[in-house]
């Protein structure tokens, strides 16, 4: 989950890589380093605990002195974050320097030898033994190059890495590597960069390879871009790719945080999600993937949704659509346990893979389990040519455009909105949803842009004013049913992860079993209460909270008033399908939690101990 970026060129290394690393500091921001190549023999280094600024505070003198360097911002696996185990990191020669993303899992055997070699480490991390690695297998045979002791190291190890070494007696060039973790390679114009993806080099060139699994090169002015597999060093033909991203979208645009900007650009990210796809004039849903695989998924024994954290909600809506519309068994699992579990798949299932960066390493182990077993894959990710979008069999983007903060907000309904195409397009292929039904659908879901701007518009300031009330409290209760019941674990999702107040979802009915202990006047309480589905249920659940004095936060159906007479905030949505109201009750939420955060002084878009792609099992 940590940044890495590399350069080779014409301009200033330090601000390439500082500017590249400021832009990659959602991948973790607990320490960060930085390591020029000027030509004299010599490395100049500097690394610290703490975020870029910091290592910034450190490092000017080195502004200007090299046109090569490297640096890393880290999120701490193998060691507490300290300067020590801050990248890059030295061999014991001082002659290779190496920054890393990724676990090496069999680091310890491998510092065993190493030590009992003569070998010293400084650090606890995997990374100091990788290459402290590459300079043993140099020391042994003086005759083999730079790159393929880098070869030679990286077909000892396993686990997931993205690496780039740089060696003092090989000025000017840089060795790449990647397994599991994601690399990117800027081509311009007599200059080469590197990072774990586009957004640090974007402004420079509008061409990149992205590295694929197994795969390493060497990068040079003179020689340019060399890629090679890591097992048998056979030559590759790399695909360069046209670059969407552009610099306005990944710069703030006015707003204190991107978190913020981020709520707000999702009328525009659900539009882009649904633009070609949605086409309510002709009464179609156009899916390239779902419909090569119509006959697939409709003669599926079951679906089974894989993902994590925030997409993990995601999947259990796109559980309640599936099963209404399409009327196909679907289990929703946490790739985390999937794999460990021994699960029954077979060739006549489908498994859909959700993730925001196509990078999640553990739902890419679970879907290559999945694909043994024979099942069919089906991705849904925001970021073209990611990992998970090269492994599955077919899919569909989100389109939610670049998502920066680390709580992921626009990403979440841009896949409610793949999801809700999936389960309306499948229901009207088996014939569960009728003409009508469909063309009601998918017009109400066309407005849904419209309607979340709304929502922007009526609530933001209410709740802003509503969560200075809360900021200081402890723990919060997120309540909901049906299609809702999901939206309130991920609304206490939310709130945890950027606020560090404890927060729980539950079922509303559940309630009564067990959480109803901890009400009392200090709990607050926020139900999702639209005027569909089990709303007489949810006025019960309300009139026990109020019973007990807990305070409500409501979300309901603008022009409720049975709800709204017994809550102590309301907080309106429009009128929409049940199904699609816990994209409309998810704003608010998300608006929720980060204004407490503010207030609370936390740091909204880089909460402590989180890391927006998370490349590590």
């Amino acid at each position: 989950m940590c940044g890495i970026v590399g350069y080779t060129g014409f301009q200033d290394a330090y601000e390439i890589v500082i500017n590249g690393l400021r832009r990659l500091e959602y991948r973790g921001y607990d320490s960060a380093g930085i390591v020029l190549d000027s030509y004299n023999n010599t490395f100049d280094i500097a690394k610290t605990k703490g975020k870029v600024d910091d290592l910034v505070a450190i490092s000017e003198n080195l502004r200007g002195k090299a046109k090569v360097g490297m640096g890393h911002t880290r999120w701490a696996t193998h060691g507490v974050p300290s300067d020590r185990n801050s990248h890059p990191h030295l061999s014991n020669n001082g002659k290779i320097a190496l920054v890393h993303n990724g676990i090496i899992e069999n680091y310890d055997t491998i510092k065993t030898m190493l030590v009992e070699k003569g070998f010293t480490f400084q650090s606890e991390t995997d990374t100091e033994v990788l290459v402290n690695l590459i300079q043993y297998f140099m020391d042994i045979n003086p005759d083999i190059d730079f790159p393929t002791a880098v070869r030679n190291a990286l077909n000892e190890v396993y686990g997931a890495y993205a690496i780039t070494v740089m060696h003092d007696d090989f000025p000017g060039l840089l060795v790449v590597g990647r397994l599991g973790s994601p690399l990117a390679i800027g081509l311009g114009d007599n200059e080469y960069f590197i990072a774990s993806d586009a957004s640090p080099f974007v402004e420079f060139t509008k061409e990149a390879i992205y590295l694929e699994e197994g795969h390493m090169a060497t990068i040079s002015l003179q020689d340019g871009v060399d890629i090679r597999t890591i097992i048998d060093n056979s030559k590759i033909d790399p695909t360069v790719q046209e670059l969407k991203l552009n610099l306005e979208q990944i710069e703030k645009g006015g707003y204190e945080h991107f978190m913020l900007k981020e709520i707000f650009e999702q009328p525009k990210s659900i539009h882009d999600t649904m633009r070609g796809r949605i086409l309510v004039d002709e009464g179609i849903i156009k899916m390239a993937g779902i419909w090569d695989h119509l006959e697939r998924f409709k003669n599926a024994h079951k679906i089974t949704i894989i993902a994590c954290g925030t997409s993990w909600h995601a999947g259990l809506i796109g559980e309640y659509l599936i099963e209404e519309f399409a009327r196909i068994p679907v289990e929703v699992e946490y790739a985390s346990e999937f794999r460990y579990r021994n699960p029954i798949i077979s060739d006549k299932d489908v498994v859909i893979a959700i993730s925001q960066s196509g990078e999640t390493a553990d739902t890419m182990a679970a879907l290559k389990l999945a694909k043994e077993k024979g099942a069919f894959i089906y991705g849904i990710c925001n970021v073209v040519d990611s990992s998970i979008a090269r492994i599955t069999d077919a899919g569909s983007y989100t389109h939610a455009g670049p998502e920066i903060g680390v709580a992921s907000t626009k990403a979440f309904t841009a896949q409610l909105t793949i999801l809700s195409l999936i389960a309306i397009k499948l229901g009207h292929h088996n014939g569960n949803l009728s003409k009508q039904d469909f063309m009601k659908l998918i017009t109400e879901l066309d407005n849904i842009p419209n309607k979340v701007e709304e929502v922007l518009a009526s609530t933001h300031d209410y709740v802003k004013e509503i969560s200075k009330q809360y900021a200081d409290a402890t723990n919060f209760l997120y309540l909901g049913r049906g299609y809702n019941y999901p939206a309130a674990l991920e609304g206490a999702l939310k709130l945890k992860e950027i606020s560090y107040i404890h927060a729980e979802g539950y079922p509303a009915a559940e309630m009564k079993h067990g959480p109803i202990a901890l009400i009392d006047e200090n709990m607050p309480i926020v139900i999702i209460a639209p005027k569909k589905g089990h709303y007489d249920k949810i006025v019960s659940n309300v009139q026990e909270i109020k019973a007990r004095k807990g305070k409500v936060i409501a979300v309901v159906t603008r022009g409720d008033e049975q709800v709204a007479s017994m809550a102590d905030h309301v907080i309106e949505i429009p009128d929409s399908e049940e199904c699609f109201s816990p994209i409309l009750a998810s704003v608010p939420l998300q608006l929720l939690a980060y204004y407490i955060a503010v207030l609370r002084g936390a740091n909204v878009d880089q909460p402590r101990n989180l890391a927006k792609s998370v490349t590590v099992e």
